[in-house]
């Protein structure tokens, strides 16, 4: 499908200005023929075909923000005519340009409108509605990603915060278990000798146990 249509130079009126724009823009001289429809304009700011023509002479130049807004002088009353419609199939090829295809399908409707039979207009309508649907399919998807990035991010000082919380319960159970009792030295040295102690007096006892029963033999052995 070509999508750069070329913008034909054509003239409602037979001022010079606009003649002269008009051999100057078949040459290929764009510049020079916008000056032309622009000095047509100063005598006429309301010539249909000045206005046409100049938008022309911008579109070939790639001034595709300076086509549109000089379309957009006669945009609230371009004729429903043979002209009508090829001030509507510039608008739309100028929209899509820009990429702007909500704008694109709008005025190539126009052309239908005024002439059904118009094959390129119904082709680039087609197109403009395809891009339209994948310009929303790829905002969709980016909208999307982004909700993801969003959750990822707010999840992830959660997930960085976890090691800290697991060593704050680490410690925590650490707090929980028993400590080791520490003793001096000088405790110990007590605790050894109350232990000797101790068996020295259970030893004490079991030697005087053991005299008492040598004694009884003893005595059972004379008698």
């Amino acid at each position: 499908m070509m999508l750069l249509i070329a913008l034909p130079s054509f003239a409602q009126t037979d001022k010079r200005e606009v003649r002269r724009g008009n051999r100057k823009f078949d040459k290929h001289n764009y510049k020079e023929a916008e000056l032309d429809y622009r000095r047509a304009l100063v005598k006429d700011s309301t010539s249909f075909a000045a206005i046409y023509d100049l938008a022309s002479a911008l579109y070939k130049q790639k001034d595709y923000d300076g086509a549109g807004s000089v379309l957009a002088r006669r945009e609230e009353a371009p004729p429903m005519t043979v002209d009508g419609a090829k001030y509507f199939f510039n608008a739309g090829d100028i929209a899509l340009q820009k990429k702007d295809y909500a704008t694109a399908m709008k005025t190539f409707r126009q052309v239908l409108l005024i002439d059904p039979g118009d094959l390129e207009a119904k082709e680039n309508y087609i197109y403009a509605k395809k891009m339209l649907e994948n310009q929303q399919q790829n905002q969709d998807q980016q909208d999307q990603n982004q909700q993801n990035q969003n959750q990822q991010d707010q999840q992830q000082p959660q997930d960085q915060n976890q090691p800290q919380d697991q060593q704050d319960q680490k410690d925590q159970d650490q707090q929980q278990q028993p400590q080791d009792q520490k003793i001096s030295p000088q405790q110990a040295q007590q605790m050894l000798q109350a232990i000797q102690a101790k068996e020295k007096e259970t030893q004490d006892k079991v030697e005087k146990a053991k005299a008492l029963k040598a004694q009884s033999r003893q005595k059972e052995k004379n008698w």
